[in-house]
């Protein structure tokens, strides 16, 4: 099952456009993930989810993510709200 995600820049300075260069694969699909690791968490725990399960993460907020494209770092990021959905700002380019 394919999915999309909407990406949005929030409060970023104005940038150039993409250039020529980079036209011809501006449209290719790749699998951004956002780490978070879960010490402990074992299979039975997997097993065991349902919707609206809250998992301790021991992950201190305001703590930076990993994010990966394709299984490669490529920045980390912090979590926040916008407009009533979780989101990922990126901090630093790896």
């Amino acid at each position: 099952m394919a999915e999309t995600a909407a990406v949005r820049k929030m409060e970023s300075p104005a940038q150039e456009a993409p250039t020529e260069t980079w036209a011809h694969v501006l449209s290719l699909n790749c699998d951004l993930t956002v780490d978070l690791p879960l010490p402990g968490f074992k299979l039975a725990d997997l097993l065991q989810l349902e919707k609206r399960t809250v998992i301790d993460s021991h992950w201190r907020a305001g703590e930076d993510v990993p994010l990966r494209v394709n299984g490669e770092l490529i920045a980390w990021g912090e979590f926040e709200v916008a407009s009533n959905q979780l989101a990922v700002r990126i901090t630093e380019l790896a």
